[in-house]
């Protein structure tokens, strides 16, 4: 079976490598970018298998990227992840079909947890 493959977008490079150096570490297939535009980029010329996104970034919000994300692959779960949580971007998150809403700072093994087992659903729902 292959490695999961996951798209890590946030505009904080510390944040980017932490969780690259992670999922790494587990085997998994792990592609970066600092932005939205980035992200669709590396989502048209690549199989992902989950978005794992920021939500506050300049130019292009990861509620936005999600949204696009959806419409253009709806196969592909969208995690959203904040420093600033509020009941807007979370009822905004729903509303943009997010698979789940991770407030920053996370321990990065309940992350992983949550990452694999919404990349499990999402390949029961492809069956």
């Amino acid at each position: 079976m292959a490695h999961p493959s996951i798209l890590v977008v946030d505009d904080e490079l510390l944040i980017r490598d932490l969780l690259y150096d992670f999922f790494s570490s587990q085997g998994w297939d792990i592609s970066v970018a600092e932005n939205g535009e980035k992200a669709l980029e590396i989502i048209r010329s690549k199989k992902i298998d989950l978005v794992l996104t920021d939500i506050k970034m300049p130019e292009m919000d990861g509620l936005t990227l999600a949204s696009l994300v959806n419409r253009s692959h709806p196969g592909i779960p969208v995690v959203v992840m904040t420093g600033y949580p509020s009941v807007d971007t979370a009822v905004t998150a729903l509303r943009n079909k997010v698979a789940d809403y991770v407030i920053k700072p996370f321990n990065i093994n309940q992350l992983f947890k949550l990452v694999e087992s919404k990349i499990g659903e999402s390949k029961d729902d492809d069956r």
